[in-house]
């Protein structure tokens, strides 16, 4: 070990006393009462020495004011040098700094919000752009020149094969355009797989709705199909009234509102009334005197029960 290593490492008597000078550095620096206790003292060099003291700032648990002093060579009158707040070896930190890539979760984006793809995702694979050597039987090939000259006589100025670039009409990027495959990249098969799992545990059979669903999703008239690979297992719920409403779900789901889990029956419809036109019912405004359930009697004899 060097003499210089060793005399960085021992304090500077004259700066390890200027206690009284750090701390109104660090009182100046900070607000008023939170500087605390000096609590240590670390040699940075040669005559350059750092004070450490309590901060009492709430917020800020286990860090510490440090307010760095100096002398120059053969001088006596030590210097302040700067003042800051770090944090001590329990001091409360706030967490690593993330990427937002590894940050952003399913339902991050809002409206107006981009994404964009790393070109090594593993989700995606090259698709057909076009750009790859034609095939010995595709249309701009020289097997194929008689052919498509014949097709293309009126549009091109000599056989596809001798053209600079290739024609529009029966390229195989035309082709391909036309057939919704011409797309730089596609699903790869991690793609495919990850997708399946994440909807297969959002809207699964093993979710509790479709643990006790009736029936499953396969059956349900209210299911999509959806086009490709994952259309052998996967649709898309068109009933409103489901949890599942514009979801994909897998065709081992199912909910309550399956279109066969409880047909409604049509509610009984009553005959409609009979009224005969033909004949006049008489309706009485008054009831006759026998109507009722006790004889009309006159008043001589209600006189000779007592009745007045």
């Amino acid at each position: 070990m060097s003499a210089a290593t060793t005399r960085s490492r021992t304090p500077d008597r004259l700066c390890a006393e200027a206690v009284d000078l750090a701390r109104a550095a660090a009182e100046e620096a900070a607000a008023p009462g939170v500087v605390g206790e000096h609590v240590g003292v670390v040699s940075d060099g040669d005559r350059v020495v750092t004070h450490f003291f309590e901060c009492k700032e709430l917020g800020y648990r286990g860090w510490r004011w440090a307010a760095t002093v100096a002398r120059a060579s053969r001088a006596k009158t030590v210097t302040l040098d700067e003042v800051v707040l770090l944090p001590g070896p329990d001091a409360v930190l706030a967490p690593e700094w993330v990427p937002w890539s590894e940050r952003l979760r399913p339902g991050d984006m809002g409206p107006g919000d981009l994404l964009p793809t790393d070109a090594e995702d593993l989700r995606l694979e090259p698709g057909f752009t076009g750009e790859d050597a034609p095939p010995p039987n595709s249309a701009v090939s020289h097997e194929m020149a008689e052919l498509v000259e014949a097709e293309d006589a009126e549009v091109t100025e000599g056989p596809p094969a001798r053209l600079p670039s290739a024609p529009a009409r029966g390229s195989i990027p035309a082709v391909a355009e036309e057939l919704g495959m011409r797309r730089a990249r596609v699903l790869s098969r991690y793609g495919l797989h990850a997708a399946a799992d994440r909807w297969e545990e959002a809207y699964g059979p093993k979710t509790p709705m479709a643990q006790a669903a009736p029936a499953t999703c396969a059956t349900c008239g209210f299911l999509t199909p959806i086009g490709g690979s994952l259309g052998q297992a996967f649709g898309v719920c068109a009933n409103e009234f489901s949890p599942a409403d514009g979801r994909v779900v897998s065709l081992a789901y199912g909910c309550g509102g399956h279109s066969e889990a409880a047909v409604m029956p049509k509610p009984p419809q009553p005959a409609p009334p009979v009224i005969d036109e033909t004949r006049v019912d008489p309706f009485p405004l008054r009831p006759s005197a026998d109507s009722g359930s006790v004889p009309a009697t006159t008043d001589e004899e209600s006189a000779e029960l007592g009745h007045s």
